[in-house]
């Protein structure tokens, strides 16, 4: 998606330890217009596919998948990283190791959110290594709902993740591709 990519080039940064800052306009400060146009293109990717719920993880992919929501008039469900005191019981849970933070959380979702009469859509902010993506998938199947697909803002292309998850079969939809990118050399975009 050109939008996408040439608001990565202006206002996205590149840091060592193959981290893109995009936290200006994604995933800390939200320019609302312009991720609402993110979302106004996963429905045209997917808006035949019958999605009637959005899952997501927290916190960095809540802000996307809502505004992508709006686009298919569903609610959005979003793992939470902790057990509260307020969520039920009984819930669908997974491992995701997180890049970012270094550590490994328990994901979890309620039981009463999701279930086999659900056709869900992942939606997510970054594909690196595919394991917030695979834990996610993995709620789904447990909650017997159809996994619909997955959108993505972002995919480090030259990482493995999302080659592994499109080759279990799973239809991933990615609106900017990085090829490579580097402090020195910058950002190089899939074609």
């Amino acid at each position: 998606m050109r939008l996408l990519e040439d608001r990565i080039r202006i206002d996205g940064k590149v840091k060592d330890g193959d981290v893109l800052k995009v936290d200006g306009f994604l995933n800390h400060m939200i320019d609302v217009r312009f991720v609402a146009e993110l979302g106004r293109e996963f429905y045209r990717l997917y808006g035949s596919c019958g999605v009637n719920k959005i899952l997501t993880i927290e916190s960095s992919g809540i802000g996307v998948a809502c505004l992508t929501a709006q686009f298919f008039d569903c609610p959005v469900v979003f793992a939470k990283k902790a057990k509260t005191t307020n969520i039920a019981p009984d819930t669908y849970t997974a491992s995701v190791a997180s890049y970012t933070h270094g550590n490994v959380n328990e994901i979890l979702v309620s039981k009463e959110y999701l279930g086999p009469a659900d056709k869900v859509l992942i939606i997510d902010d970054f594909l690196a290594r595919g394991n917030a993506l695979l834990g996610l998938m993995e709620i789904v199947k447990k909650s017997g709902a159809e996994l619909v697909g997955a959108g993505i803002v972002i995919e480090k292309a030259y990482q493995d993740g999302g080659e592994k998850v499109r080759n279990m079969g799973v239809r991933v939809e990615s609106l900017a591709r990085i090829a490579s990118m580097s402090v020195e050399n910058g950002i190089e975009f899939c074609d």
